[in-house]
């Protein structure tokens, strides 16, 4: 029964996040990340609570840098792509 209710439960957190922007998905992840992993390193320093906070900053900071470096990304091909199209029709109308 308690495997049933955590599953609809994960299943209700999921649907809620399809709505978000890549931003909002990419910190989301990063947060939770984080929190997961400090409070596994916090409870082996004997305090979990506090390591799941320093986590969770930790990995807020990096979902939002992995985001901009996404979008730089995205960025710089659709400007190559662009450079090549243009290049390739004045090449063909030459």
């Amino acid at each position: 029964m308690k495997a049933i209710i955590a599953a609809l439960a994960g299943c209700l957190l999921l649907a809620g996040c399809s709505g978000m922007t890549d931003t909002q998905q990419r910190a989301l992840t990063g947060t939770v990340g984080g929190a997961g992993v400090g409070a596994v390193l916090g409870a082996i320093g004997g305090n979990a609570a506090l390591g799941a906070v320093a986590g969770a900053g930790a990995g807020l900071a990096a979902g939002l840098i992995y985001d901009q470096v996404k979008k730089s990304e995205a960025s710089s091909y659709q400007q190559g792509y662009a450079a090549g199209q243009q290049k390739k029709s004045t090449t063909t109308t030459q």
